[in-house]
C-alpha cells in the first residue's frame, strides 16, 4: 500500500489517501504536482483505495507539499514516515 500525504498552506493538517500500486500512487503524485506547478485554482479530487468512501478535494494552488511513500513497519513511533515532502519550485 502506498500513501500520498498532502499538506496545505492554510491548514496545519495533513490529508492522506492510499493507493494499492506504485503506478497509481505515482499518477496521483504527478497530478498533485501538476496542479501545484500551474498555480491555478484547479480543483484536485483524490479518492482512497483503502477506504473506498474516503474523498478529498483541494485547490492545487493551496497545496504546500506532497509526499508519497510505501506503508511499512519502518514508520517512526509518532506514526510519521521518515523523510520529508517534495516542494515545488
Amino acid at each position: 500500500m502506498f500513501i500520498i500525504d498532502v499538506s496545505l498552506k492554510s491548514a496545519p493538517v495533513t490529508l492522506s489517501v492510499q493507493r494499492k500500486s506504485p503506478e497509481d500512487a505515482e499518477a496521483a503524485y504527478q497530478t498533485i504536482l501538476d496542479a501545484m506547478r500551474s498555480g491555478d485554482h484547479k480543483l484536485v479530487e483524490l479518492t482512497c483505495e483503502h477506504q473506498p468512501g474516503k474523498k478529498v478535494s483541494v485547490l492545487g494552488s493551496e497545496v504546500a507539499a506532497v509526499q508519497v511513500y510505501e506503508k511499512s513497519s519502518t514508520a517512526t513511533s509518532s506514526g510519521r514516515p521518515p523523510g520529508f515532502f517534495a516542494l515545488t519550485e
